[in-house]
C-alpha cells in the first residue's frame, strides 16, 4: 500500500529531486525549502533521491487494483512536491526517468503542478500526444496576475485533466474564465499555513467556489488558517468541499 501524505487531495508524493528557486511571491515562504534547510535551492545543485525511492511506485502500481477496490478510485501521487518538475535546472536525464516510470505505472494518476508553463512544452515526453492517461497537469497561482499568466499557457497542453492549485491564496483569483476557451478541470484553493503564514480572505475563496459552481468546475477547498492555527479540509459556508474530477479509466 502507497505511503499516505498530509497533503489533503493526494493519497501519497513522490519528489523526483529536492531544490528549486523562487519565482514569484506565492513562494517566499515555501514549506518545501524550510523542510530540506534550503538544500538543493537556488543556485545550489539539485538533489536527487535514491534508487530506492524510486522504486516505491512500481510497487504501488502493483498493488493498484486492490487500492481502487478499496479506495473507490485510483491511487494520486503528487509528484515533485518537493520540487518543480519543469525546472530547467534539473539534470534532464532525471525528468526522462521519471517519464519512463509514470508509463511504468499504469495504475496510477501521477498530478503535476509547476510555477514553470514556459518549459512544459519542450520538457513533455515525445509519446505524450494528447496526453498520458494517467498524468494530471496543474498550475500552482496565488492570484490574479499569475493565474492568468500560467493558465493562459496550460490551457494549450493537452492533458486528460489540467487543474489550478490556488494556494497559497494571497489575493483574489478573479475571473476563473479568461477567455481562452478552456476552464480548468479542477481548482484547489488553500490559506498559507507555516509561521509566517500570509492571510487569506475567504472573500477569495467564496468567489472561486461559486464560479465553479456556476461552471460545473469540481472545487476542493484545502485548507485554512484561523488565529495561527491550521485546518485541514475546513468548512465553507456549511459543508466541506472535496470535489474531484471524474475520470473514466
Amino acid at each position: 500500500m502507497a505511503k499516505e501524505t498530509d497533503i489533503e487531495w493526494a493519497d501519497s508524493t513522490f519528489t523526483t529531486w529536492f531544490g528549486c528557486t523562487k519565482i514569484s511571491p506565492g513562494c517566499d515562504e515555501c514549506y518545501a525549502k524550510r523542510i530540506t534547510h534550503g538544500k538543493g535551492w537556488g543556485t545550489e545543485p539539485r538533489i536527487h533521491t535514491s534508487p530506492s525511492y524510486w522504486r516505491q511506485p512500481l510497487l504501488w502500481n502493483a498493488d493498484g487494483p486492490r487500492f481502487q477496490r478499496v479506495h473507490g478510485h485510483r491511487q494520486r501521487v503528487f509528484c515533485s512536491h518537493m520540487s518543480d518538475f519543469f525546472d530547467n535546472q534539473a539534470d534532464p536525464q532525471w525528468r526522462a526517468d521519471a517519464w519512463k516510470l509514470i508509463r511504468a505505472t499504469p495504475n496510477l494518476d501521477w498530478l503535476i503542478l509547476t510555477k514553470r508553463l514556459q518549459n512544459i512544452a519542450k520538457m513533455l515526453p515525445p509519446d505524450w500526444g494528447n496526453g498520458y492517461p494517467n498524468v494530471w497537469l496543474g498550475i500552482s497561482a496565488e492570484d490574479a496576475l499569475y493565474y492568468v499568466q500560467r493558465w493562459t499557457i496550460l490551457a494549450t497542453i493537452p492533458a486528460v485533466v489540467r487543474f489550478v492549485s490556488y494556494e497559497p491564496a494571497l489575493g483574489a483569483l478573479g475571473p476563473v474564465d479568461i477567455g481562452v476557451g478552456v476552464l480548468p478541470d479542477w481548482i484547489i484553493a488553500g490559506s498559507e499555513s507555516g509561521p509566517r503564514a500570509r492571510p487569506c480572505d475567504l472573500a477569495w475563496v467564496r468567489s472561486v467556489r461559486d464560479q465553479c459552481q456556476s461552471a460545473q468546475v469540481p472545487f476542493f477547498w484545502k485548507q485554512h488558517v484561523e488565529h495561527g492555527r491550521k485546518i485541514s479540509l475546513p468548512e465553507l459556508d456549511g459543508r466541506k468541499w472535496i470535489e474531484f474530477p471524474q475520470i473514466t479509466a
